[in-house]
This record gives C-alpha cells, sequence and structure tokens, in this order.
C-alpha cells in the first residue's frame, strides 16, 4: 500500500546558464532568459524587491480580466527604460542539461515556451528511471516537449497535446537538439480521450508525468475544467501502471486549491500499489544574493509556482 507522506515537500529549482529568476516583488519577477530579460506578473510575489533598478528587454501587461489576456511592450515603451538590443520575435535557443535545447519566444499567454520550475521535476523522473534505456513513459499536456527530451535519454515516450502548434514546436526543439531519431510518439488529442483509449488497449507505462490546465479545449473541441475532470484521468492514468513502474508526477498551476487535495486523490487510486506518496510546492530559488558573501540558499528567496503530488515506487 502507498504511503502518504507526512509533510509537504518544496522542490526549489535553481537558476542555470540559461535561465534565473533575477528579482521578484510587488507582485512582479525579473527573469532573464539566455541574453534577455523580461519582467511578468506574479501575484505570489507579495514582498519588496531587493534591487532597486529592473532594466528588461520586455515586460508583459496583463489584461484587466482574470481569465488571462495582456500584451508585452518591448524596448522604449518600457517605463524603467531597456536594455540596448530588441527581442528576436521568431525566439532563440536555451538550453537545459547536457542534451535537451529549445526555443524560447515570448507568447500571448505571457509565459515563455517553457517552465524552468519543472527542472527539479525532470531531474527527479531521470532519478527514479536510473540507468535504464528502454522506460516507456508517457507525457500529458506535453506542450513543448522539453520534459519529453529529458525524458527520451531514458527509452520511448509518448507525448500528447492538443495544440497542433505546441506539438509542431516540440518536434522542432527535438531536431533543435538533434534528438529528432529519439522514440518519440508525437499525439495531437485530448488528453482525457487518449488515455482512456490506451486503458482499452491494455497499454503500461514506468512514469507518467502531466501538467493540466484550469480549463482547455481539446482539438475536437472538448472542454477540461480541472476540478470536475482531473480524478477520472488520474484513475485512468493509474490503471496504465503496475507495481513495476516507477512513477506518476501531477503539476497543477493557477487554482485554488492546495496539494494536500492532490495527494489525497493520489493516496486513494494508488492505494494498491507499493511505494510512497509526495506532495507540496515547486518553486523557483532568486539568484538575487548570489553572489553575497557568505549568502546560504536560506538567504535566497523561494518563488512559489504550482502545486504537486507524486507517486513513486521507491
Amino acid at each position: 500500500m502507498a504511503e502518504l507522506a507526512g509533510q509537504p515537500l518544496v522542490l526549489a529549482g535553481e537558476g542555470w546558464g540559461d535561465y534565473g529568476l533575477v528579482d521578484s516583488g510587488h507582485g512582479r519577477k525579473l527573469e532573464r532568459y539566455g541574453p534577455w530579460r523580461f519582467i511578468r506578473p506574479e501575484a505570489q510575489a507579495l514582498w519588496s524587491p531587493r534591487q532597486n533598478d529592473w532594466r528588461a528587454h520586455g515586460e508583459f501587461v496583463p489584461g484587466a480580466d482574470e481569465d488571462g489576456g495582456g500584451r508585452w511592450l518591448f524596448g522604449p515603451a518600457l517605463a524603467d527604460g531597456a536594455l540596448p538590443h530588441s527581442v528576436p520575435r521568431d525566439g532563440w535557443p536555451l538550453q537545459w542539461g547536457n542534451e535537451v535545447r529549445f526555443t524560447a519566444n515570448c507568447t500571448p499567454f505571457r509565459h515563455l515556451g517553457f517552465f524552468p520550475d519543472m527542472a527539479p521535476v525532470w531531474a527527479w523522473m531521470g532519478e527514479m528511471l536510473g540507468q535504464t534505456s528502454d522506460a516507456s513513459t508517457l507525457n500529458l499536456f506535453g506542450y513543448t516537449g522539453v520534459g519529453t527530451l529529458a525524458l527520451s535519454h531514458y527509452g520511448p515516450v509518448t507525448h500528447v497535446d492538443a495544440s497542433k502548434k505546441s506539438v509542431a514546436q516540440a518536434r522542432a526543439n527535438a531536431a533543435l537538439s538533434g534528438l529528432e531519431a529519439r522514440p518519440v510518439r508525437w499525439i495531437i488529442d485530448d488528453a482525457t480521450k487518449f488515455t482512456a483509449r490506451e486503458v482499452r488497449r491494455g497499454k503500461r507505462y514506468d512514469g507518467i508525468i502531466l501538467d493540466p490546465p484550469k480549463f482547455g479545449r481539446g482539438p475536437e473541441g472538448e472542454v477540461w475544467r480541472l476540478e470536475e475532470h482531473l480524478p477520472a484521468l488520474v484513475a485512468d492514468c493509474r490503471r496504465l501502471l503496475d507495481a513495476d513502474s516507477r512513477f506518476l508526477f501531477l503539476t497543477v498551476y493557477a487554482v485554488r486549491m492546495s496539494s494536500l487535495a492532490l495527494a489525497g486523490l493520489l493516496a486513494e487510486l494508488f492505494a494498491d500499489l507499493p511505494g510512497t506518496i509526495e506532495y507540496g510546492d515547486l518553486a523557483i530559488r532568486e539568484d538575487a544574493g548570489r553572489e553575497d558573501a557568505g549568502a546560504a540558499d536560506g538567504a535566497r528567496r523561494l518563488l512559489p509556482t504550482a502545486i504537486f503530488a507524486r507517486w513513486r515506487r521507491s
């Protein structure tokens, strides 16, 4: 029987050469993406910034409603003055780890084509898969495929997303990484329908990662509402795993929900499997203070970004 951990965890992502959280505060964050700096809204940055002068190449200004929307401002349009050079509108290459390369760009949805707080998740999945080269994994809501490319090091991956544009970008990122020959199935489909079909086919996976949105639509107009549809989807994911599988990792962004709720769902559905269920927050640690003399990790703030729950075999 899977054991539920008694205390929540914090998976804290650190900046790397091509990404860093420079500073945060007053409901915004300043990040570096390769040579470019951007300001984006961040409601959970309730504190004051540590730096007085935020200079950036671009800033996302949100719309008036709570459902998203907004626009990017670049260059001279920034109120605090832009750094020199203009942001490439068709994107620019970044890298994570030794293999994975991908294109970052300023999307209409305020993010930049990948989620940097997922970096410790990608590393954890690699730890769970170990030295294997034939693990079969499933990436639901796979977006632009950075996680898929990380998983492809360990064996065949099935990448599922309802957006043709996202899957096309994922395939382009595979080519950019020189990994287009890896055994990846690129599937444009509704995640719930695809997973249900895999259950009927008797499929099995060694690991599953899913990052469902709060609300979405499938390629044929299927409606996804997180609170309504998540339990059935996770139940089908459980049916695709067995006692020899390695993990399931579930992340949720931008909802009024506790990681305890996600853990409770997994505790019910994974009660018949051995292993451990853990839960908590994803976060990014600020670069600010990194160069300060004697500054320890504890002196550098953590910006929470998402909640998660995960099952692991051991």
